[in-house]
């Protein structure tokens, strides 16, 4: 049941409730009225029945010298000198007077009371009928209430998912502000203080990541220099093991930069495709052919398999290859070859012989200096996050999963061009 359906229902189930115990109130009311009303009738009928007796011993207005159907609780009230009256209870309803009269008589009158009055039967008609009406109209309203209230709550929803897909300038307030027509509104309610407090959560995100954004530019453009220089010294390094060692950390510190200023281009959002028409087979096979060539990779492994047509799609070349290497790469870092790249279509699918992708990089997709799994083996964590920045770029689809025979399986979808969609 939606917060619709359950504003609805209480607004419904209190004014019913309220309705109710008014009805019952105004009801006992009329009730309570009218018997005063009998009470007092027949008070002042037994009084001039008395005085009237007193004065001439005869009985008038129907009234009777002790009668034996006159109730105990009557004449124990009429020997402690009172005039009183007393009504008898059902099935048949009598309202009595009495008093004591000269000679230590006690003259009383009894009369009908009609518990189904028409008057009682009209109040209590018309209570039923506009209770019903009422909690109809009170059904009526609540729900459009709710309503109003759960489409501002969804609206508030909807803006928060678009923060969290990345939305960053969405604004809450201004969605509600735009549902209800009144932009810039005061009417500041509980639904308008959550909006503002997702904005201001949106507004410090967005701060942070621009603030991340810039730290990770500035250190990669700090490092590039000092990098380059010691890339430079340690090839002037004579011959030796340990040469070869600080060469070695000194590449994979380079390559650590690069990796670091494209993901800055990434997050600055610059970074446009450079489009052209490539047949997507042959340019996987010569791609992987150039990787092994620069990565000194054997033959066997990576293996390359074509099904179906050769599709030609609409891309940029050199940000394919680039995903490509990286998932290549990763595949072979963290798990066994032989690598398998499939091409179908405009779909290119990866997939290692290793333990796979951890859960939470299936469920959450790649992040920045986050490896993986131990058993996957080290690394900053950069090639998949480069590669989703690239395909992202390209407007590709790219998604991590687990392979039907086992191993981590990465497929890029790329987007249709109106050639091959004709």
């Amino acid at each position: 049941m939606g917060l619709r359906s359950k504003l609805g229902l209480i607004f419904l189930l209190v004014s019913s409730l309220a309705i109710l115990v008014l009805c019952v109130a105004v009801y006992t009311q009329a009730e309570s009225s009218r018997l005063d009303r009998t009470r007092g009738l027949a008070d002042e009928r037994i009084k001039a029945a008395a005085d009237t007796y007193n004065l001439n011993e005869v009985e008038v207005l129907g009234s009777q010298l002790d009668d034996p159907a006159v109730p105990d609780q009557l004449l124990e009230a009429v020997r402690e000198g009172k005039r009183a009256t007393f009504k008898t209870g059902s099935p048949n309803p009598k309202m009595w007077a009495a008093v004591g009269v000269k000679g230590g008589k006690v003259l009383s009158i009894v009369q009908d009371y009609d518990n189904e009055d028409a008057s009682m039967r009209a109040l209590r008609r018309a209570l039923i009928i506009g209770g019903i009406g009422t909690v109809a109209m009170v059904a009526l309203v609540s729900v459009v209430a709710a309503g109003s209230l759960s489409r501002r709550i969804v609206a508030v929803a909807g803006s928060a998912r678009r923060i969290a897909g990345g939305d960053l300038d969405a604004s809450a307030v201004e969605t509600i502000g735009k549902r209800d027509g009144k932009v810039g509104s005061r009417n500041k309610d509980e639904v308008h203080a959550l909006a503002t407090a997702i904005d201001s959560m949106a507004s410090s995100l967005r701060g942070q990541l621009e603030a991340e954004r810039r730290f990770t530019a500035d250190v990669a453009h700090d490092l590039r220099t000092p990098v380059t220089g010691l890339l430079t010294a340690a090839e002037l390094l004579p011959p030796s093991r340990p040469s070869e060692l600080v060469r070695d950390r000194a590449k994979v510190l380079r390559g650590l930069v690069e990796d670091l200023l494209e993901i800055a281009r990434f997050d600055s959002g610059v970074e446009q495709a450079d489009l052209e028409h490539i047949g997507l087979g042959a340019f996987v096979a010569s791609a992987v052919g150039r990787l092994r060539m620069q990565q000194a990779i054997a033959p066997d492994s990576v293996v390359v398999r074509l099904t179906g047509t050769d599709a030609t799609v609409s891309t940029d070349s050199r940000r394919v290859e680039r995903i490509l290497a990286n998932l290549i790469v990763n595949g072979l870092r963290h798990g066994r070859p032989p690598i398998e790249v499939t091409v179908q279509g405009r779909t290119v699918e990866v997939v290692d012989h290793g333990s796979g992708y951890p859960e939470e990089l299936i469920a959450e997709g790649p992040r920045r200096f986050r490896s993986g799994m131990a058993e996957r083996g080290a690394g900053h964590g950069l090639g998949l996050t480069i590669a989703a920045g690239h395909a992202k770029v390209l407007g590709a689809e790219l998604t991590f999963g687990a392979a039907p025979t086992g191993g981590a399986l990465a497929r890029l979808v790329l987007p249709p061009s109106p050639e091959t969609d004709s």
